[in-house]
């Protein structure tokens, strides 16, 4: 393509969102207007199958169960009474728990105040979390957060001995939805050691997050606190809930404005058309470069230190989704779409060598940083600042990478 016919493309195919600031450019992707008649079809049944699973359709038919996260954000939608009040009385019980703890009102026998959070998960009720506070943190946190992701004794020990006489005043979040995985036992039963070595009892320090009648719930009834996991959300796509929820409001950020932003791109995604449907369109730029079959692997590059562990998220919630042996007709189709990245500035000084002239296995999606969040400029050139450098070098490699 000439300069006039990109330009005319990226016109074309530019997706913006006011009212979240977001932009999507699948412009540099090859497909053309067959493939997009091609996939209408496939896309009005997704349109259909998606606003099916939002009314409460039995999505997961080996369990029987409904997939309904995206109610945490819009309790209205819900499909019963039951539903909505599993979500709107958790919402206001975290507030008024968060406000006691920061107060002071609630908080450890030897301690004045809650000072710090451990948060002793794995899967879905690590990674959310985890990347939440990377990328959400409150500029003056009133407590500081800490995880155990892992059932590893060395990397146990050194959480601990980071918080070291804080355990005192250390709050701890145990969160499994069974109550039965291996790994948060482990770590759940390692820090009780811990409590119990200082001579401090446990108890009083721990909160779990767990599913009604789960073997966590009963463990926990002399616990601090228990907050519930809803039975139609999965551990992926749990953040939205007390899974994610409670740590955030913790650590002193801004809970609601996390579900009105969800809300409001959740409504951006739920446009029946390809083109102003912000998923759809990455979607078709998927499908596109894996050949509906997930033949490339997916590389993410985001420009911005605080979403560092956003390839770590998605890898969850895209391999985990989509990666299948058989289809729901039994098909065997061994599909997935694979999912790596680090940060986009320090991966151009490690493999995006081989990206540009390796093996041709890959697609890249770039997060462009619009504005470098310092509000007062400083000049390391005149005229120039670093920010001015990482959405340069993003240009640039967005031109030799796609």
């Amino acid at each position: 393509m000439d300069k006039q016919q990109l330009w005319q493309r990226y016109q074309d195919w530019l997706y913006y969102h006011e009212g979240l600031g977001v932009y999507v450019d699948i412009s540099r992707m090859r497909f053309d207007d067959d493939l997009v008649k091609q996939l209408t079809p496939k896309f009005e049944k997704a349109f259909a199958d998606m606003e099916a699973l939002e009314s409460g359709a039995i999505a997961n038919p080996d369990e029987g169960r409904m997939v309904g996260h995206y109610w945490l954000r819009a309790p209205e939608l819900a499909p019963n009474e039951e539903a909505r009040k599993e979500i709107t009385e958790p919402l206001a019980n975290i507030a008024q728990f968060v406000q006691k703890v920061h107060q002071g009102t609630i908080k450890p026998p030897t301690a004045e105040k809650f000072t710090d959070i451990l948060s002793v998960g794995i899967g879905g009720s690590a990674l959310g979390p985890q990347f939440v506070a990377e990328a959400l943190p409150s500029d003056d946190p009133p407590m500081i957060i800490h995880f155990i992701d892992n059932t590893d004794p060395a990397g146990i020990d050194s959480t601990l001995k980071t918080i070291g006489d804080r355990l005192k005043s250390t709050l701890v979040l145990i969160t499994t939805k069974s109550g039965g995985t291996p790994e948060t036992r482990n770590g759940m039963l390692e820090v009780k050691h811990a409590y119990e070595s200082k001579g401090l009892k446990f108890e009083p320090h721990a909160v779990a997050v767990t599913m009604p009648g789960s073997k966590m719930d009963k463990i926990a009834t002399d616990w601090l606190a228990r907050f519930p996991m809803q039975d139609w959300v999965g551990g992926r796509t749990s953040e939205l809930s007390a899974v994610g929820l409670l740590p955030a409001a913790l650590q002193g950020i801004n809970i609601d404005g996390m579900l009105i932003g969800a809300k409001e791109m959740d409504e951006a995604t739920r446009v029946k058309d390809i083109k102003t449907n912000p998923a759809a369109l990455l979607a078709l730029a998927w499908y596109y470069s894996g050949n509906g079959k997930g033949e490339k692997d997916m590389v993410v590059l985001p420009y911005k230190d605080s979403l560092l562990l956003f390839s770590r998220y998605l890898q969850q919630l895209v391999m985990e989704s989509l990666g299948k042996e058989k289809d729901l007709d039994g098909n065997t189709v061994y599909q997935g779409i694979a999912v790596y990245g680090n940060k986009g500035s320090t991966d151009q000084h490690a493999y995006v060598q081989q990206l540009r002239e390796g093996v041709p296995n890959f697609f890249v999606t770039f997060i462009e940083v619009l504005e470098d969040g310092r509000e007062t400029p400083f000049e390391i050139e005149p005229g120039v600042t670093s920010g001015d450098f990482f959405i340069r070098v993003f240009t640039r490699n967005q031109t030799s990478l796609i």
